[in-house]
């Protein structure tokens, strides 16, 4: 593995560069042209195989000298709609665009791995799928590549997302519950109009979504047990356009983030139930429309075991860590792994040596580039060894 270590820092010098042209000019999902034009023509220099399955999505193929498993790589490559407020030499050259969620780092770092690959292809075991995504911020772009066939013929799949939680380079795995599953809801609370001085008259649709909002958060405080996760989140509000009438209508939309396919079935059971039964109660009627989204990403343990592994052998004990809580941020990651056995981990990038240290999805979000190197390795080693063991 030292072998891949000397490898991989070598790659990382070019991947830090690509990585900086990426961060310059960042794209919103399913506009990641420039970006996968990059990644084309960085992946048919290095001799991989290159198709365009569906949009924006790159997936590129190396085939190793030797039988073994097909194991694939992601990496997503959209951008976020946040001004850049970092002053780095190297910022967002798009007004009101940036990578603030390290999707650039992610790429780079896969391209790095090609890099290392295509110099390994003697002692590749079966075959390597990269897949660069579009669109993980937005709708989805893993379920659409899931859909054209990406994975077909794959055996394992990983992916790594940038922490800034924990230190530069270090890698993190999670057995099992990883992210949250979300689901988008929209509720309209039809009651009946009246004249302001005259409640009495009608049936008042804001207050009553007043009780619903207040109704639902009782859903976990008292209907989700301690040892689950869920959050029910009501983002917006909006009723009445007459200040001295009662309102017929009001809308409240927001998002249901849980952990496990069984919480997640059992919330949205006990949301609608909710919903219902309050405006019911209170004579309206309830229009319910949810959205599934994410299905939140669960590992498989075998492949987390395979991960952690792999990258005690490349980089040493004291790199890795074991993560002990899941997060309620979703990852469309999850698509994958619901087809596949895989693994998604995390890639360290914290260092408060570069400045403060700030979350991902902040405009002053900065990844430490010395954590490039580790990140290459482990995607390396990962392709180079033998996950069906596991």
């Amino acid at each position: 593995m030292n072998e891949i270590l000397r490898l991989s820092g070598e790659a990382a010098e070019k991947a830090v560069a690509l990585r900086r042209a990426i961060h310059r000019h960042p794209e919103m999902g399913n506009q990641e042209h420039k970006t996968s034009a990059l990644v084309v023509k960085t992946l048919e220099s290095l001799g991989w195989a290159v198709e365009r399955p569906v949009g924006t999505a790159v997936a590129g193929t190396l085939k190793g000298a030797l039988p073994g498993p097909t194991v694939a790589l992601r990496a997503d490559m959209d951008a976020l709609r946040i001004d850049e407020a970092t002053g780095l030499p190297f910022a967002s050259e798009v007004p009101g665009v940036m990578h603030a969620c390290g999707h650039d780092f992610h790429t780079a770092g896969l391209l790095g791995a090609a890099m290392v690959l295509s110099r390994c292809r003697d002692e590749l075991r079966g075959a390597v799928k990269l897949l660069f995504q579009p669109d993980e911020e937005g709708d989805g772009g893993a379920k659409r590549m899931l859909e054209a066939g990406c994975l077909d013929g794959v055996d394992a799949v990983f992916g790594a997302h940038v922490d800034p939680d924990l230190p530069a380079g270090t890698i993190g795995v999670k057995y099992g519950k990883m992210y949250a599953a979300s689901d988008i809801f929209k509720v309209v609370v039809r009651g009946e109009g009246c004249h302001g001085a005259s409640p009495s008259e009608g049936i008042d649709a804001i207050a009553i979504g007043a009780q619903v909002v207040t109704a639902l958060q009782q859903i976990v405080s008292r209907r989700v047990a301690p040892t689950d996760a869920a959050v029910v989140s009501v983002g917006t509000f909006h009723g009445g356009n007459q200040l001295n009438a009662i309102a017929e209508t009001c809308a409240l939309e927001g998002i249901i983030r849980t952990l496990g396919p069984e919480t997640r079935q059992k919330v949205k059971g006990l949301f609608t139930d909710t919903v219902e039964g309050v405006c019911k109660a209170m004579g309206a009627k309830a229009e319910i429309v949810m959205r599934e989204s994410y299905p939140g990403v669960v590992n498989d343990d075998g492949m987390v075991g395979y991960i952690a592994e792999t990258a005690r052998r490349t980089l040493g004990a004291e790199k890795v860590a074991v993560l002990t809580e899941p997060t309620m941020a979703t990852e469309d990651f999850g698509y994958f792994t619901q087809a596949v056995p895989g693994a998604f981990y995390k890639i360290g990038v914290r260092n408060p040596d570069i400045g403060a240290v700030w979350p991902i999805h902040s405009p002053r979000f900065v990844a430490d580039e010395a954590a490039m190197g580790n990140l290459i390795a482990v995607h390396a080693a990962a392709a180079l060894g033998s996950p069906k063991k596991y």
